[in-house]
């Protein structure tokens, strides 16, 4: 059977996308950032409360994926944490300055990570050469690569994804962005073994008081009265595509 993923942004996401049959989840902090690594507190609550397999995101900024000596320090500091705090598995990804998979950096990242199963994330749609970057992430022993096969959403995306999944077995390709249960058939008939969704909505914030003319962002068309929440009845209905699938 296909595996659904779910990105999640809290402990209440985490806790949603399990009761509605998530079989993993890729836990993040800062959504409008694209995932940036969780809190300790985060990371501590979702340990103890969640009992499918997380793995949290290692990214310790948004933008590109080339880093300063700072912070891959941090990184691998955050490596460490996760690992000692018993997750099964991370995601992080590391390019140098010419598009390349950062290799002697990501050499660091699979010690630190030990037994772990990384995932190299969406940094490999930034890639140079998708090719030569999965042999690079095979040698590593990367366990998955999520891809949206170098286009703005793995729908468009789907023929270059299908071609790493044809070029090797390991890594594991894992399709993601734009994946939901409007296209998730297409995937699923394609052969595509892993799937990464968020299953995202917004919900309005719970306040009733309210200044509207003051913002807390740099960004001053945000709504700060939103927030984004994993739809559960989302989850549970790719799980059911998934479950059909399998069934036929």
């Amino acid at each position: 059977m296909a595996l659904l993923e779910i990105c999640c942004y809290s402990m209440e996401c985490a806790r949603i996308a399990q009761q509605n049959g998530a079989d993993r989840i890729e836990l993040c902090a800062a959504p409008k950032e694209g995932g940036l690594t969780p809190s300790l507190g985060v990371l501590s609550t979702v340990r103890q409360q969640v009992t499918i397999p997380v793995h949290p995101i290692i990214r310790p900024r948004g933008g590109d994926f080339c880093y300063s000596a700072g912070e891959f320090a941090a990184m691998l500091e955050d490596v460490r944490q996760v690992r000692e705090m018993g997750f099964p598995g991370l995601v992080i990804g590391v390019l140098d300055a010419d598009g390349h998979v950062d290799l002697p950096r990501m050499q660091q990242i699979m010690q630190a990570a030990g037994p772990l199963a990384v995932t190299f994330h969406r940094a490999f749609d930034m890639c140079a050469n998708p090719l030569k970057a999965l042999n690079n992430l095979a040698e590593l022993g990367v366990a998955r690569v999520l891809t949206s096969g170098q286009k703005s959403d793995a729908a468009q995306g789907l023929s270059i994804i299908l071609e790493l999944i044809a070029h090797a077995d390991v890594p594991i390709i894992m399709a993601g962005a734009g994946v939901r249960a409007a296209n998730l058939q297409r995937f699923l008939d394609a052969g595509v073994r892993e799937v990464h969704s968020s299953a995202g909505t917004t919900q309005p914030s719970p306040m009733r008081y309210r200044n509207p003319g003051l913002s807390m962002s740099a960004d001053k068309q945000a709504d700060e009265y939103s927030r984004y929440v994993v739809d559960g009845a989302a989850v549970a209905e790719m799980k059911g595509i998934i479950a059909r699938h399998q069934a036929k």
